[in-house]
């Protein structure tokens, strides 16, 4: 993956300090080494924040920053990751999370209507929490891995790439080069 355009897609140190949820975990949080760019933290940030984002959990970005300071990898491509479950996405990855966890369990899935209420909430949620966690759970696990062996592997296969063009260069540099 190249740097510069994770770079480009990162919010800036700027932005994130302005975070208010971040100002909880203290000054720490800002170290260098979690703003580095590398590809143990690229990989391990996309782990991170994939993970976070299946957990259908308040405060991911908060859990989100923890993880990556646990883990020492790229702290505001994990925050930024999260924001995958946005309200747009959210209910389809949720259900899809909920089916896999239905099939897993090996329980029927209830077909029943979205509604943001503590009524539904507290019926509904009661008769599918189990295969709801379970998928989101084994969905969080294998996008996020998923996702750290790609990276990790894009990033390899970047590397080698631009090490191959540069000694392609110096070779044709010294055929042309007269003295």
């Amino acid at each position: 993956m190249p740097k510069k355009f994770l770079q480009k897609i990162v919010p800036s140190p700027v932005k994130i300090r302005e975070m208010k949820a971040l100002g909880v975990l203290g000054e720490w949080v800002y170290a260098s080494n979690l703003w580095h760019l590398n590809r143990y933290s690229a990989s391990m940030a996309f782990f991170v924040g994939l993970f976070v984002a299946f957990m259908p959990i308040p405060g991911q970005i908060v859990v989100a920053a923890v993880m990556a300071v646990l883990l020492r990898c790229n702290l505001p491509l994990s925050v930024t990751l999260v924001f995958i479950t946005n309200p747009l996405t959210m209910a389809p990855i949720f259900y899809m999370a909920y089916e896999i966890g239905a099939l897993i369990i090996d329980v029927p899935v209830q077909h029943m209507q979205l509604e943001l209420s503590v009524h539904w909430l507290s019926n509904s949620l009661a008769a599918i929490w189990r295969p709801f966690l379970l998928g989101c759970l084994l969905c969080g696990l294998f996008f996020g891995c998923l996702s750290y062996f790609v990276i990790s592997q894009l990033w390899r296969w970047n590397v080698v790439t631009r090490w191959r063009a540069r000694k392609r260069a110096r070779e044709a540099r010294k055929l042309n080069d007269p003295g």
